[in-house]
């Protein structure tokens, strides 16, 4: 009866992978137009880029905070309620962003759209991975990664199309005819993947969320606050928030976190190398739509064009860099996809004042193929060493490195940028040539903080099993 079961499971494979995709193109497409309207949100509202800084931020800091609760939630609840769930609260979200007054509205609207996006973004893995046979994870996964570099394709080009003929508001409706054709095709197709008996590990919860919060908003206020007693704070209450997390999920009967995982040496160098690359990731999809409006003056539909040749490359390469790792191991791809990843973000480093778009164009390409070369493979190796019943906490754990580190590569490259450049130049909407130098000056150091980051990740990833 069950053989029967997983066959049927098995024989839709593709179909319930295809409504998964439908759903996880939103989530990508939101960040990338983010990203690129920023400076056009900033100027709106007439704030500086610390305080627009806050747009994606709080989107990040709500998702990653409650990731791990989300997979736990899935493993208990079932994996579809769960990510049905979350995406029905993220069209609303979208909405109420459009319609935003004033950009403090726009962060806390941003911050409720985080919450909705936790729910489904923190078990696709878990779907997937469970629809699928051990065979074909790798190339499953490296197909749905189509989906999420699409968005990201879609996004830069769509976004400034629209923010030049319509306005930037009008970004953020772009989810509500997407979002409820994607809930509709999930709720006919996906399985009931029922969950594991079991109950709320609500301390675990609880000081989970103010430990993540804490790190991630220490992280962000550093950067203008220095050490200061505000900081020192934060730091106190992350430190003694996550020693309480660590003591209670140990000693819990069903805790949130299954710490054990750790133990299984793939499984935590892989998450390390998937934190670190996507830190340096979000240094260049951060800082370069800036360089390209306010020191090249490109329009924000042009730069929309410029940037989408990152993830078309990763479109490109993902699911056959996944279907290789299911024949030779994830290993080697995953290295050599951060490090050529940070030979990109050198070489971007090396723009001047008077690059031309292509200049930038092939750079961000080579750095697309090496974010596909590491990604699909790296992911494999995650959710093919956690257990059937903890997938859903694996998954959760992957999203949760995955959205931290976003932040912290948000919060690095601004960090570094302020550090190197005139404070006074940052709040400038053009630049003149020697204020645009200066500009570079700090942005080239921030770049280089990437490649060593990816740099790292490369290295992590030798340290796990090839299988």
């Amino acid at each position: 009866m069950n053989e029967k079961l997983v066959d049927t499971r098995y024989a839709r494979r593709y179909s319930v992978l295809a409504a998964i995709m439908l759903g996880s193109i939103m989530g990508p497409i939101d960040a990338s137009i983010v990203n690129v309207v920023l400076p056009t949100i900033t100027q709106s509202f007439r704030v500086g880029i610390s305080t627009a800084q806050w747009v994606p931020m709080i989107y990040l800091f709500t998702i990653s905070s409650l990731l791990l609760f989300y997979g736990r939630l899935g493993d208990i609840l079932g994996y579809k309620k769960v990510y049905l769930a979350g995406l029905a609260g993220f069209v609303i979200a979208s909405g109420l962003c459009g319609l935003s007054p004033t950009i403090h509205w726009l962060i806390a609207f941003r911050a409720i759209q985080g919450l909705a996006a936790g729910m489904m973004m923190a078990v696709p893995y878990a779907i997937i991975t469970a629809s699928f046979p051990p065979t074909e994870r790798g190339k499953a996964l490296g197909i749905n990664a189509i989906s999420i570099s699409a968005g990201l394709a879609i996004g830069p080009s769509l976004g400034g199309f629209i923010t030049s003929l319509l306005g930037w508001r009008f970004v953020f409706l772009i989810n509500v005819p997407i979002g409820i054709t994607g809930l509709l095709w999930g709720r006919h197709i996906i399985p009931e993947l029922k969950g594991q008996p079991g109950k709320i590990d609500m301390p675990g919860v609880v000081t989970a969320f103010i430990s993540l919060f804490s790190v991630l908003l220490l992280v962000n206020r550093f950067q203008s606050l220095g050490l200061s007693y505000t900081t020192g704070i934060l730091s106190l209450i992350a430190v003694i928030a996550g020693l309480s997390f660590l003591l209670i999920e140990s000693k819990a009967t069903q805790p949130m976190l299954n710490l054990s995982l750790f133990n299984n040496a793939t499984f935590s160098f892989s998450n390390v190398s998937a934190l670190f690359n996507f830190m340096s990731q979000y240094v260049m999809v951060f800082l370069t739509p800036f360089y390209l409006q306010r020191v090249l003056h490109y329009a924000p539909n042009n730069v929309g064009l410029i940037m989408t040749s990152f993830p078309l490359a990763v479109m490109v390469v993902a699911p056959f860099s996944g279907s290789l790792s299911d024949r030779m191991g994830t290993k080697t791809p995953a290295c050599l996809g951060a490090g050529v990843c940070a030979i990109s973000l050198f070489l971007m480093s090396q723009l001047s004042a008077s690059a031309r778009a292509a200049d930038v164009v092939w750079r961000l390409t080579l750095f697309g193929l090496g974010t596909g070369m590491f990604q699909s493979p790296n992911n494999s190796a995650v959710m093919g060493s956690a257990p059937r019943p903890h997938l859903g906490t694996a998954s959760g754990i992957m999203a949760t490195v995955r959205n931290v580190g976003m932040v912290l590569g948000i919060a690095t490259g601004g960090a570094v940028l302020y550090a190197f450049a005139p404070s006074y130049i940052l709040q400038k909407a053009t630049l003149e040539s020697a204020e645009a130098a200066a500009f570079l000056s700090g942005l080239r150091y921030a770049y280089i903080a990437g490649a060593i980051l990816t740099a790292i990740a490369a290295v992590t990833s030798l340290a796990r099993s090839s299988k």
